[in-house]
């Protein structure tokens, strides 16, 4: 491991992603889907595809925004026309949205993720497969997972590019064993000499 970036297999695909701190304690290696490319990214999703063929689901759905290249390509991959997204930031026609607190490793503030009414029906009663980018601390998954389900999906399996750590497990608990992924990634902490050393608890 070099000290600005990270080493990582996802899937069939090497990459090396930049180490970026978040905090004096704390560094990530970072995975911006929107600057990987059409080919990794098809790659990547025919491959999560394939994991998430076997729990047979009618929808892919996704937290916006670096979920979208993700769903994107697997629900083509698993030969969907359409997918669901939930989103971070109210548009206009998210005026009356089905909505869920959540806040994630990378943002600051508390945040609510909002579902469309007009898009219920295409996730109600149906099997959805949860993909993401990566799944870190499990609170984006989580209130996905609540959201949906509030509104009569069936979660029937999550996906991500790479889960990071180990918080993920504590966070989502039972749903925990849904999920399934094209690699992992620590996080990463300074030692004494300031050197960023791997952690995979979290």
């Amino acid at each position: 491991m070099s000290q600005f970036t990270y080493p990582v297999d996802i899937g069939s695909q090497h990459v090396d992603l930049p180490i970026v701190p978040l905090s004096d304690s704390l560094a990530l290696a970072l995975l911006i889907t929107v600057d990987m490319g059409l080919d990794f990214m098809s790659t990547a999703g025919r491959e999560l595809a394939d994991l998430l063929r076997p729990f047979n689901v009618d929808i892919v759905a996704t937290v916006a925004t670096m979920g979208i290249p993700v769903v994107v390509e697997v629900a083509r991959h698993l030969g969907h026309d359409h997918y669901a997204v939930l989103h971070k930031t109210p548009k206009i026609h998210l005026t009356d949205a089905i909505s869920e607190p959540v806040r994630s490793i990378t943002t600051k503030f508390d945040q609510r993720l909002l579902f469309d009414r007009a898009r219920i029906d295409t996730v109600k009663g149906k099997r959805v497969a949860i993909v993401d980018d990566v799944v870190s601390t499990g609170a984006s998954t989580g209130a996905s997972v609540r959201l949906l389900r509030s509104i009569g999906a069936e979660v029937v399996v999550i996906g991500a590019l790479v889960t990071e750590a180990a918080q993920w497990v504590t966070g989502l608990g039972d749903d925990a064993a849904l999920v399934r992924s094209l690699g992992a990634l620590p996080v990463f902490r300074p030692d004494e000499t300031g050197a960023m050393v791997e952690d995979w608890v979290g």
